[in-house]
């Protein structure tokens, strides 16, 4: 990718008024992030959606000196970016409606790992939830997953996510409501910096964005986007945790949730979860498994699969290598990676169930038995 591009990404992304939906619809119609630009302002306003004020924002130069401020910013810290048509886009963003057009990471964590979790919780997180977050980290890495951990930095459950991460050696990535030439709340500079060896702090807002706590809210979508499931540890009945949690849920990701005495503050909002069927109640490491249909490697097997795959064809082959064992796929996921129609990924897939290759989970998920 040239920097001209990054430039033009950087601006579409800065255009106020232009969204991510309307911005992929703005590609779209185009056929390149390079071509919106040069696009003449009156094919640009009648592309629905768009009109003429969009338009006109479009061609203003200060976008443009604002993109390049950016990209300068970026190259100075080490920063990177991934667009969504980009190749090593997370993979989990692409089945969210709402995941950002391009977002910035510092760091040098794998953003597409087999498993990843989201914690969260409440700012006022008493000894049961730190205790309840460091045992589940602590078990997990202790059983020999790899996975990574995402939160939102905060004080309370998010901090001690960070920092037990770190402590057991796993993999962490932080999400922020502002730009990466700050760091909110400054209390926690010395974990972020730590965290950057193993893990990575992300973002999708611009250097010099004003820290607004609305802002704090939208990024809780990330959060939940990057993970298989999205662990609450401890919660009021309102509250980001909570926000994080439903966003989840309209990703079709699992929700689990730690349960606490009837009656105590921050355990009301996990009781309810769990009371509504929201989010499946866990104790432990072992519940967590369960749940994500994750082996415990140090009692996995050998696969018992080797003599079935003898018998696939060559395209059902190429579909079960884009599993890996536990790992659950969406059927969009197969087929945007295969470049296959989702209804031929559909056909083969159930004849993979036919075979006892793989099994359906709710919400178009797949994984193999």
């Amino acid at each position: 990718m040239t920097s001209d591009t990054l430039l033009y990404q950087l601006a579409l992304s800065m255009v106020t008024g232009i969204g991510g939906i309307l911005a992929r619809n703005l590609i779209a119609y185009v056929g390149s992030v390079e071509g919106v630009f040069r696009e003449p302002l009156s094919r640009l306003k009648k592309i629905p959606g768009i009109g003429e004020i969009n338009a006109r924002k479009l061609k203003e130069r200060d976008v443009l000196l604002r993109a390049e401020e950016e990209l300068l910013f970026m190259e100075h810290n080490g920063i990177r970016s991934f667009f969504y048509l980009d190749e090593n886009y997370p993979r989990r963003f692409r089945n969210c409606a709402d995941a950002p057009i391009i977002f910035y990471v510092k760091g040098a964590a794998n953003l597409n790992p087999g498993k990843a979790v989201s914690i969260v919780g409440t700012r006022n997180a008493t000894d049961y939830g730190r205790q309840m977050c460091e045992e589940l980290i602590r078990d997990l890495a202790g059983r020999g997953h790899q996975f990574l951990v995402v939160s939102g930095l905060a004080y309370g459950v998010d901090i001690q996510a960070h920092k037990s991460a770190l402590k057991y050696r796993v993999p962490t990535v932080g999400v922020l409501g502002h730009g990466l030439d700050k760091l909110y709340p400054a209390a926690h500079a010395r974990t972020a910096r730590a965290m950057l060896d193993n893990g990575a702090l992300l973002t999708d807002f611009p250097s010099k964005t004003r820290i607004d706590p609305p802002n704090f809210i939208r990024r809780n979508r990330l959060i939940a986007g990057l993970s298989d499931a999205t662990i609450v540890v401890e919660s009021g009945v309102k509250g980001g945790a909570l926000i994080t949690a439903d966003i989840a849920s309209s990703y079709d990701r699992d929700i689990c949730a730690f349960p606490g005495r009837a009656g105590d503050n921050y355990s009301r909002g996990c009781n309810d979860l769990i009371k509504r069927n929201i989010a499946a109640l866990i104790e432990n490491a072992a519940d967590l498994e369960y749940v994500l249909g994750w082996e415990d490697p140090s009692k996995a097997k050998a696969p018992v699969q080797q003599l079935l795959f003898q018998e696939l064809t060559g395209e059902e082959q190429l579909l079960t290598d884009r599993f890996k064992r536990g790992e659950k796929i969406h059927i969009d996921v197969l087929s945007s990676g295969l470049e296959m129609p989702a209804g031929k990924i559909s056909s083969l897939l159930l004849g993979l169930e036919f075979k006892g290759v793989v099994e359906t989970l709710p919400g178009s998920l797949y994984r193999l038995i």
